[in-house]
């Protein structure tokens, strides 16, 4: 219903009946109703079903990984570090274009947020704190911002204005040539994450816990940060800096389901961060006007008021961590 309601509504409104008589049966009456649908409204709406699972999986095994109920790929530096991998890319004025932009886009994203995935948990390891942790994921989010701050300062004004549009944040800036690079991606990523379904609860007891049931913590954690940052590295490439979605989904699947079993909470991140994310979307549409509100803000709006609560009620909610 909502995927629907999204391709339906927009700066010019479209009957749900009349989407669906178009889906069906690929032809319209209307040939710019179908443009508008086919070549802009679908993708749009597929890239927030896909980017609102990926964010919201990649915040729950970070999660359980740091066994940190504030962790998440925007709080931890890690959007951070793929933002830093599109400055680089764009700032540079490398002139790539079509499918090879995409894939650019894509490699240098994930490059990034690897990077800064492998430090964060390095320290980790040394770093048993908390708070100490996310300070540091704070740092590094400050340091990335610092290099692209010097990366705008000798840029070209064109550069500099298309990676400030990118960080506002948005679904609609994909093609179905640049899905066919984003759809297997995000789907690679949950695959490698939904592997791991079993080791992520043996995880919430303790590494030393889930070595003693014959787990191998470092393959596991490997396997974990190819799969987050597959995911967050991707949708950063793609969608912009969305902030906060990976941090709320899973404790919004938390509570709704009142599980800390993965094999409960990791179809219902997947559904509820598409579901979030599609909601976000039809909302920054502004339904009726031809302005559109960065995906970013609205996202923000959602999570910020879930963060504040997990800060006042982090005593009780870290139960679920060990």
């Amino acid at each position: 219903m909502l995927l629907i309601l999204s391709v339906s509504l927009g700066s010019v409104y479209i009957r749900p009946s009349e989407v669906l008589s178009i889906l069906i049966n690929r032809t319209s009456e209307d040939s710019a109703f179908y443009h508008i649908i086919y070549n802009y409204r679908m993708p749009k709406a597929f890239t927030a079903v896909f980017a609102g699972s990926a964010l919201g999986f990649a915040g729950l095994q970070m999660q359980t990984l740091f066994r940190n109920p504030l962790a998440g790929p925007f709080v931890l530096g890690i959007s951070s570090g793929a933002s830093l991998g599109v400055a680089l890319l764009v700032l540079s004025g490398i002139g790539i274009t079509g499918i090879l932009a995409s894939w650019g886009m894509a490699i240098a994203s994930i490059t990034g947020s690897s990077l800064v995935l492998i430090l964060v948990l390095t320290v980790s390891f040394n770093i048993r704190d908390s708070m100490s942790l996310l300070l540091i994921g704070l740092m590094v989010g400050a340091f990335t911002s610092a290099v692209v701050s010097v990366l705008q300062y000798f840029s070209s004004a064109d550069n500099i204005q298309s990676f400030l549009f990118w960080t506002f944040g948005s679904t609609g800036n994909l093609s179905w040539q640049e899905m066919k690079v984003f759809i297997p991606v995000v789907v690679l990523g949950i695959v490698i994450g939904i592997s791991q379904a079993k080791p992520l609860n043996a995880l919430l007891m303790g590494e030393n816990y889930a070595q003693s049931m014959g787990l191998t913590v470092k393959k596991v954690r490997v396997a974990l940060v190819i799969s987050t940052s597959l995911l967050a590295g991707v949708v950063t490439a793609f969608c912009g800096p969305v902030a906060f979605l990976g941090l709320a989904v899973p404790h919004v699947a938390r509570i709704i389901f009142k599980s800390a079993n993965h094999m409960i909470l990791i179809p219902a991140t997947l559904l509820l961060g598409s579901i979030l994310l599609l909601t976000c979307d039809i909302i920054a549409q502004l339904p009726g006007i031809d302005l559109i509100l960065p995906i970013n803000a609205v996202t923000s709006l959602f999570g910020a008021p879930i963060v504040i609560w997990l800060i006042v009620k982090r005593k009780n909610i870290s139960r679920n961590f060990g």
